[in-house]
């Protein structure tokens, strides 16, 4: 009878932990996917890459920044800008391509305390100088791109845009789009071109930098469509395995003349 007592009292609490762990707060919740860095608190950030070289502020919607050493960023300038804005900065030396590594970040709305934690939101990351596509997984090993012909990819004249792995539920606390609740989250990368990309496209084509995020494929899918074009996965066999386009063919042109 005791045993029994005591292995229903064991259950029951596992039980109880199980709750209590499934409605923790994101701090605890560590990164959402297999990148390893969305979802991370800033503190586990610096824990597992060391203390930034870096911080930079956006001054604008467009990509301007204004770069500071980490030391005068927390003396001076994180108090002066929300702690939020200030994006880390890791600049690596990969086969002699420099990798910078930005990460951005946000918070918690429904915390208000003055030090609440910042979790990692997206990673942009910046070649230079800008690297052949198939080049990208090698400088960026948080980039393990499906070898799979039907693998979810998009593209537009400068960007593509890649789907890994399953949804997950938790990830919706970075996202900022309306509406989140009723999608599914998953990990994504999406490289720009600045220059724009070759039509059609090839391997060689020049990526300047890669963004890990979290996006939605429904709405791609669903409300994108007019703008992201599904394509054949440019790491899969089929790709390679595709005939090279044809030369591109000058016209000369022809004289009109007047009757």
């Amino acid at each position: 009878m005791a045993h029994q007592t005591v292995s229903r009292l064991f259950i029951l609490c596992l039980f109880c932990i199980t709750i209590v762990l499934s409605r923790l707060d994101p701090l605890w919740a560590g990164p959402y996917f297999e990148d390893g860095y969305l979802g991370l608190t800033q503190t586990e950030l610096h824990d597992k890459l060391g203390l930034p070289q870096a911080v930079r502020d956006r001054k604008s919607a467009l990509r301007v920044f204004t770069y500071y050493p980490i030391t005068d960023w927390e003396q001076y300038f994180k108090k002066v800008a929300s702690p939020e804005n200030g994006e880390d900065v890791y600049t690596f030396k990969r086969d002699g391509i420099d990798v910078r590594y930005s990460f951005s970040y946000t918070f918690d709305p429904n915390d208000h305390n003055d030090q609440r934690p910042l979790f990692v939101r997206l990673v942009d990351i910046e070649f230079m100088p800008p690297v052949a596509l198939s080049k990208v997984p090698q400088l960026v090993p948080e980039f393990k791109p499906s070898e799979d012909a039907n693998a979810p990819v998009f593209r537009s004249n400068i960007m593509l845009l890649f789907f890994a792995g399953n949804p997950s539920p938790e990830a919706r606390f970075l996202v900022r789009e309306k509406g989140k609740e009723a999608l599914d989250w998953s990990l994504a990368f999406q490289m720009f071109a600045l220059q724009g990309l070759p039509d059609p496209l090839t391997s060689k084509a020049p990526i300047d930098r890669l963004e890990i995020s979290t996006q939605s494929l429904p709405l791609v899918k669903l409300r994108q469509r007019n703008t992201h074009e599904p394509v054949l996965n440019p790491y899969s066999k089929a790709f390679a395995q595709q005939p090279p386009p044809p030369p591109t063919v000058k016209k000369i042109p022809v004289p009109k003349y007047a009757d």
